[in-house]
């Protein structure tokens, strides 16, 4: 891998990060702890940003601008991150300004990252505005302004999750699992778990992901298309396995923002069996799939926890109810 775009990167995560034993109602299963690739940087997103950031850098970027919901851990994570190379950051967040911040949305304020917040409207053509809003800054500034797409969702960004599966089949024999269970917002994390596994020609194992934010056929293509253009760019000549997708759907019905007093029943029983908390709009809601999966007789499936632990801190009445 002397010449792989995987060793392109900068340093900022924590990794590699570890894989635990958990029982729990009687099944055993593996965790893999995303959640722990640093503090300020806890989350998947961290990965990704490790790579477009490695671009931002080398092309002399001076701010960088992206996207999310008000309690975003993508944007957070950029914030951080930005933060620690001396690049400014805007965000252009799906929210309205409060009196009262907590969690992501207070991190962000507090490293200072200027906010356009957005309504839902506005937020279908969040695009539009990122990139409008970069033309007239260039023109009238001497910034060089990276815009960094949804959850880190680019070509680069998803070669944190190629990566990841490397890592991984250095702590567990690959052939031993069935799955990857995982949560999916904007869909890059799948797509990088997707295209890695046809990098590596595994066809026996599914990457099993609990859509959050879009519908499934939506988020479907969103994978696909993204994991085809990855590697297209990079692995010339590898095709993408579309067979190792499956969407879990229906786990989100309350809405992206919101999860349901009995999701929290069964994060709070496995947070008292385990001590890991599991956050309100991602990884709550696929572990409640994962469990469905289990219940079902799927065996060697492994959890993926992608991070989001300061998002609770917006849902403690709730999650204390």
């Amino acid at each position: 891998m002397q010449n792989s775009p995987l060793n392109k990167r900068l340093k900022l995560a924590n990794i590699p990060t570890p894989v635990e034993d958990y029982n729990f109602k009687s099944f055993s299963f593996l965790i893999k702890r995303d959640d722990l690739t640093g503090f300020e940087t806890s989350g998947n997103k961290i990965r990704k940003l490790e790579y477009i950031f490695e671009k931002a850098v080398s092309e002399g970027v001076t701010t960088v601008y992206t996207c999310g919901g008000e309690q975003s851990n993508h944007s957070r994570a950029t914030v951080v991150a930005a933060a620690k190379l001396g690049i400014k950051c805007k965000l252009f967040l799906w929210g309205s300004k409060r009196k009262n911040v907590t969690s992501n949305l207070f991190i962000d304020l507090f490293l200072n990252a200027e906010i356009q917040y957005l309504t839902k409207k506005e937020w279908e053509s969040v695009e539009k505005f990122m990139t409008e809003d970069k033309i007239y800054t260039e023109r009238n500034s001497n910034q060089k302004i990276l815009i960094i797409p949804e959850g880190g969702s680019s070509e680069e960004g998803i070669l944190g999750y190629i990566n990841f599966l490397y890592e991984l089949k250095e702590q567990v024999d690959l052939r031993n699992l069935s799955g990857i269970c995982i949560a999916t917002g904007s869909g890059g994390t799948a797509a990088g778990l997707i295209a890695g596994l046809s990098i590596l020609n595994i066809t026996h194992l599914k990457i099993y992901c609990v859509n959050v934010l879009y519908s499934k056929p939506i988020i479907q293509n969103r994978i696909y298309e993204m994991a085809e253009n990855t590697l297209n760019k990079y692995f010339n000549g590898v095709k993408l396995n579309k067979n190792t997708l499956e969407i879990l759907d229906g786990y989100s019905k309350e809405g992206y923002k919101n999860i349901s007093t009995g999701k929290i029943k069964l994060i709070r029983e496995f947070a008292s069996n385990s001590g890991i908390i599991l956050d309100p709009a991602y990884t709550g809601k696929a572990f409640c799939a994962f469990y469905d999966l289990l219940q079902s007789g799927y065996k060697n499936v492994l959890f993926l926890h992608t991070g989001g632990g300061f998002g609770v801190f917006s849902k403690t009445k709730q999650y204390l109810a």
